[in-house]
């Protein structure tokens, strides 16, 4: 790993392989939306629906700040960081959707983001700023979705968005009443939700209950549910009037053009971004201020092993492999930690084959 930043600090650089043969508290979320009021650009920390409704007011037959945050808080996100794209009935322009995320990406500390813009231009801005501001140590993943609950229309965004830091959820949902299709966009906040207060990374997003709809828009069949999850999209169904996800993936599925399952499940990037920001804040706030000697960089390996040993114990991640510490070559100042791991792996099928006699 190399670094051009000259500001004192941990830094952090990962890489991914994909097994090709057989191995043994709530984050905050930020919405950028359009509000009716408020001051556009600037973020909000609300954690109460009440208390939005005074900052934003109601969206009114609109579906914009408010509406996200009503699933949100249902579904029991505790915090929001919330930015008014643009305040006002008109719809935002791009241009304003980039700059509210901008504002966005210097927030700390936001782990999901929901945008209530089903465009392709918008989303692919949303992208842009998840992987700009996880590049710059602020980890954070978006959760979108489409008006449309086709196969097609939905794997072709997919394959647009083609990122592990993207999961694109549908069919829209059903209101409470079941007699309306919901825009797309209050599922994405729904599930946004779940996945903000699962304590666990490496549990399975699948069979989750999303709070706040009767139905789906759509029932698919399981062939359609095959090509949504390949082609990167995570399918929402209602099985016994409880409306959940079928599997939760992210929109990666190819790298330069070939096909790449690396990513595809939604729980590794969930797994990668607690393991990694994890161990950058115990060594930022255990080795301020210090020299870089072998006797430090013996303490600091030990450190990195303690972390690891504690998400193996919490089974985050099955295993981990040599941890080596070493003074930089070029930079007497840079200490070099590098350490591999394997991911967890969540639970998504169980085969049974019986042998029976008659």
């Amino acid at each position: 790993m190399s670094t051009t930043h000259q500001r004192p600090g941990v830094y952090s650089d990962y890489d991914l392989s994909a097994v090709v043969t057989a191995a043994a508290g709530a984050k905050t979320v930020g919405v950028v939306a359009r509000a009716t009021s408020g001051t556009a650009c600037t973020v909000y920390t609300v954690t109460s629906y009440a208390e939005a409704l005074d900052i934003f007011g109601d969206d009114g037959e609109s579906v914009g700040m408010m509406t996200l945050l009503h699933y949100l808080f249902l579904n029991g996100v505790a915090t929001v960081a919330a930015v008014p794209a643009a305040v006002g009935s008109a719809v935002p322009t791009s241009t304003e959707y980039t700059n509210a995320l901008a504002a966005l990406a210097l927030t700390d500390n936001v782990g999901i983001v929901v945008c209530d813009s089903v465009d392709q231009t918008v989303q692919t801005a949303v992208k842009t700023s998840m992987e700009a501001a996880s590049a710059n140590k602020r980890e954070r993943i978006a959760v979108v979705a489409l008006d449309s609950g086709t196969v097609a229309t939905l794997t072709a965004r997919a394959a647009v968005l083609n990122s592990e830091r993207m999961v694109l959820v549908g069919p829209p949902p059903v209101d409470t009443d079941g007699s309306t299709t919901l825009p797309g966009v209050c599922l994405a906040a729904a599930v946004a939700g779940v996945i903000a207060c699962q304590t666990d990374p490496a549990v399975p997003l699948g069979g989750a209950a999303v709070r706040g709809f009767a139905d789906v828009s759509k029932t698919y069949t399981e062939t359609e549910l095959d090509t949504l999850i390949l082609g990167g999209v995570t399918p929402v169904e209602c099985v016994s009037g409880t409306v959940s996800p079928v599997r939760g993936v992210t929109t990666r599925t190819a790298t330069g053009g070939a096909a790449d399952a690396a990513w595809r499940e939604l729980s590794t990037i969930l797994i990668v971004d607690e393991v990694i920001p994890g161990m950058r804040n115990a060594l930022r706030a255990m080795f301020r201020r210090t020299k870089n000697t072998a006797r430090v960089r013996n303490a600091i390996r030990s450190q990195v092993i303690v972390e690891l040993e504690s998400r193996v114990a919490r089974e985050i991640i099955d295993r981990y492999g040599e941890v080596t510490v070493t003074a930089s070559e070029t930079d007497p100042t840079v200490c070099v930690v590098t350490f591999p791991f394997t991911v967890a792996h969540g639970l998504n099928q169980i085969w049974l084959t019986a042998h029976i006699t008659v």
